[in-house]
């Protein structure tokens, strides 16, 4: 596989908020399925740039490498383009938005477009680089971006079916905080964790996909946000109540459950958790409300020191850019 022309590629991906799984593992149906959004911050971001061979580097260039090397099996390239991949800015690993997924894609979003490939969709760019084996929606929202639902994996699909994709109103925004330097679930330890759970009574599957298409995607739709933020709350409690068996309770731990009580304690009603956490979301109207939770943060500092980022919804997805044009990626600018 050879560059039709040396150039140097950006990729900027959002983060991904999980709201919840539908359900957990099954003998026949649908496994999984969930709603999430995207947001503008934390970004991810890679940069490719020309090289004598191959290398990565940055925080992350171990997970970047491998990613790469996926890549290219998966392309049947002899060797990697000749170039660099820098990663620029990611949040940290394991927190509970979607950086795995945020960085395969980039890594395959950017080889693509600097190896002059034409443009792969979100079950490609998946498979390219090993990811959406459960959920599907930092691919689908990689691509995307909005509010997603899929609905679930059938045996043998190689990743979930989209529901549907919903933009969230530009004004809208997503205060997202958790303990400084906590982490959540990856991994074999995720994989023994899911694989140690309950299975989901199917009674709350269909409840958890009826406040999805009944209450959810609605509200976001026609910008309701009082009823968006309070069946966000209800959906996120009633989903993280399936993993109670390893969390102990709806939220994982003691630290995170005193957050989400000390937020609906004061009137803030879109609250949850994102995948394992220890990452808390809380949705606002506005960023003149967002900005009021962030001080009070600040004065109160509940649970001791705090992560606070106030983001804005990613309505486009990822952002492929190249300094010379005529890119192949998902989105292309100059």
């Amino acid at each position: 596989m050879t560059t039709s022309m040396s150039r140097a590629i950006t990729v900027t991906a959002p983060s991904r908020l999980h709201f919840g799984l539908f359900g957990l593992q099954q003998d026949e149906g649908r496994m999984y399925g969930g709603v999430g959004a995207m947001v503008d911050r934390p970004a991810l971001k890679i940069r490719l740039l020309p090289a004598a061979r191959f290398e990565c580097s940055g925080s992350l260039a171990d997970r970047t490498q491998d990613f790469a090397e996926h890549w290219a099996k998966f392309h049947g390239a002899g060797q990697l383009p000749a170039c660099l991949i820098e990663v620029l800015e990611s949040p940290p690993n394991h927190i509970g938005l979607g950086v795995g997924t945020q960085l395969g894609l980039s890594v395959a979003a950017g080889l693509n477009a600097f190896a002059g490939l034409p443009a792969a969709g979100p079950r490609e760019l998946a498979l390219s680089v090993g990811r959406g084996q459960r959920s599907a929606i930092g691919t689908y929202g990689f691509v995307m971006g909005g509010l997603i639902v899929e609905r679930g994996k059938l045996p043998g699909e190689p990743i979930s079916t989209l529901d549907c994709r919903v933009d969230f109103p530009d004004d809208w925004r997503f205060v997202l905080l958790r303990p400084a330097g906590g982490r959540g679930l990856s991994g074999e330890q995720e994989e023994q964790a899911i694989g140690g759970l309950p299975r989901v009574p199917a009674n709350v599957t269909e409840r958890l996909i009826a406040m999805a298409r009944d209450e959810l995607i609605p509200a976001a739709a026609t910008a309701n946000f009082p009823q968006f933020a309070e069946s966000l709350f209800q959906f996120g409690h009633l989903a993280g109540d399936c993993f109670s068996a390893r969390q102990g309770g709806p939220y994982n731990g003691p630290v995170l459950t005193r957050l989400i009580g000390w937020l609906r304690g004061r009137g803030y009603a879109g609250v949850g958790q994102s995948s394992w956490g220890p990452t808390l979301f809380a949705a606002f109207p506005d960023q003149h409300s967002a900005l009021g939770l962030a001080d009070l943060l600040q004065q109160e500092q509940p649970e001791g020191s705090l992560e606070v980022t106030i983001a804005a919804p990613s309505n486009r997805g990822a952002l492929v850019q190249s300094a010379l044009g005529e890119v192949s990626g998902t989105e292309v600018s100059d």
